[in-house]
């Protein structure tokens, strides 16, 4: 997962990119026969400092190697590491992290 986190007026902009093949429900179908070998992000989050600054719940919609863009204020300072976290349908997990510049 590729992080990048930027403080400006007190805002720190992420993006990152989780990287996932994001297989739906029909393309499972088309390729396995079988709907539940879809599997997809299902649960992302990003924490500084221990705190949770932002949180989401998916769905098969993103596409392969999705990109997420989000902001917060009140955590993190320039140096502190931004760590995102997500889960997919199968229960595997996958991390990254980016220092806030």
């Amino acid at each position: 997962m590729k992080v990048k986190a930027k403080l400006k007026n007190g805002v720190v902009s992420v993006k990152c990119m989780a990287k996932h093949v994001m297989t739906t429900y029909d393309i499972a179908a088309k390729q396995t026969g079988n709907r539940d070998d879809a599997n997809f992000i299902t649960h992302i989050s990003a924490s500084v400092n221990g705190k949770t600054v932002w949180e989401a719940s998916t769905s098969q919609f993103l596409a392969k190697n999705p990109i997420f863009k989000y902001k917060f204020s009140g955590v993190g300072a320039k140096g502190d590491k931004v760590e995102m976290h997500w889960v997919d349908r199968k229960g595997k997990t996958g991390k990254g992290k980016g220092k806030i510049k």
